[in-house]
């Protein structure tokens, strides 16, 4: 096993490991550790949300999470001689969830993951207006495979992988992001959910920063939500073992921070906490390319080479979506954010004949490993995404015939009371 140069005691909160992790980006939050280009090691991982949801049937820890807790992050780790200007290679040698001593409990990933549809009003998600209320399925893993007492029916090997790494911002780039972003809040700065989130000084944790330190990190941080320049919160599904990842370096040592560990997946991640959630560990090599963003052309956001690894699925069924709002019998321009919404509905509504409820199919099509694809984008006015959904995860055959499709009862998804 590699040297675990940041650990995560599973039954604690971030705030209290002997090192504490952050949840906010910012340039100036002290490191955690030091390793060397070169250099092979394992990062230990808490839970998103700092494990506020439990394996429960009920969806009221969803609904009243807290956000400003979010995402509790390793880190950061620092990279001898890393220089702005540089590409920091990351290599994901290996992740999963909790390792022995932990690998039973009561925090997701010690033995078992949840997949959330967040309400309207604290985070909402893709399809919100479709389905604005909080409902949750827990998962157990065995393996490589996870099941649900709350998708009976389903059974699929999951693409592991961190749904949130990254490098930290310089101040001059963490300045702009929080300009820019703000500037869209104003655009509309009632709408629910939010347009985007602004620093927030509220559970902010800045690792080991303390008093005046912790407090401009604090005012200033940036949210961890989106994904930015340095990386953060891509939510990529084939980002898993093998895959080798440049992210732009913006201060010295880079600082490697991250998360927000999925069983699996699917594109888009579409309830907003679509993925199964865990925390757990993931191995790390690390190398520089010097001077490697002008090199390589990369100033705004990381490449990456997908990893090998992922399940065999090799029949799929398929919903296509354009950019035509239904509800309303409105076209728009080219918009492929609808018509991917479009296509997620439209398998929604085939899944509910097979006797699924909507909340249920809508977690199945966040956390099982679909793929989503920009389908068309020149065919004015309508943009073409399309969802294919893998026939081999069922138990049942899924595909129409001449029989019409048999529905049995396929019990509920935890909800809220």
């Amino acid at each position: 096993m590699p040297e675990v140069v940041f650990e995560v005691d599973q039954s604690k909160s971030m705030r209290d490991q002997a090192v504490p992790g952050h949840n906010r980006w910012h340039p100036d939050i002290p490191l955690a550790s030091m390793v060397r280009p070169g250099s092979e090691f394992r990062v230990e991982c808490r839970e998103w949300t700092d494990a506020q949801l439990g394996n429960n049937d009920s969806a009221n820890d969803v609904r009243d999470v807290d956000l400003s807790h979010a995402h509790m992050l390793s880190g950061p780790i620092g990279v001898e001689g890393a220089e702005p200007g540089d590409l920091l290679v990351v290599d994901i040698l290996d992740l999963g969830p909790c390792q022995p001593p932990q690998e039973y409990g009561d925090a997701p990933g010690q033995g078992w993951g949840y997949t959330g549809i967040f309400a309207r009003d604290n985070g909402g998600g893709f399809l919100t207006d479709s389905f604005p209320d909080a409902a949750k399925a827990i998962w157990d893993f065995h393996g490589q495979v996870a099941t649900s007492r709350h998708l009976p029916g389903v059974r699929y090997t999951g693409i592991t992988h961190p749904g949130l790494f990254g490098t930290a911002p310089s101040a001059e780039l963490l300045a702009r992001w929080n300009r820019r972003e703000q500037a869209l809040i104003d655009r509309d700065p009632d709408r629910v959910p939010p347009l985007a989130l602004p620093p927030l000084s509220q559970n902010s944790l800045g690792g080991q920063a303390t008093g005046s330190l912790a407090e401009q990190i604090a005012a200033e941080g940036a949210r961890t939500v989106p994904a930015r320049e340095n990386g953060g919160n891509h939510d990529i599904k084939n980002f898993t073992r093998g895959s080798r990842v440049y992210y732009p370096v913006h201060v010295a040592d880079a600082k490697l921070s991250g998360g927000d560990l999925h069983f699996s997946q699917g594109d888009g991640e579409i309830t907003f906490c679509g993925a199964i959630e865990m925390g757990g560990f993931i191995d790390f090599g690390v190398d520089l390319i010097k001077g490697g963003m002008e090199k390589y052309g990369v100033s705004t956001n990381p490449i990456f080479m997908p990893g090998n690894v992922e399940p065999r699925y090799s029949e799929f069924l398929t919903f296509i979506g354009i950019s035509v709002d239904h509800d309303t019998d409105t076209n728009e321009y080219l918009d492929a954010t609808l018509a991917y919404r479009r296509a997620c509905l439209n398998a929604v509504e085939y899944l509910k004949k097979f006797g699924y409820t909507g909340e249920q199919a809508y977690l199945l099509l966040g956390s099982a490993p679909i793929e989503g694809r920009v389908s068309g984008v020149v065919d004015i006015p309508n943009a073409c995404c399309s969802l294919y959904l893998p026939t081999s995860i069922f138990d049942f055959d899924i595909r129409p015939s001449a029989d019409g499709p048999v529905s049995a009862d396929r019990g509920m998804s935890a909800v809220t009371s």
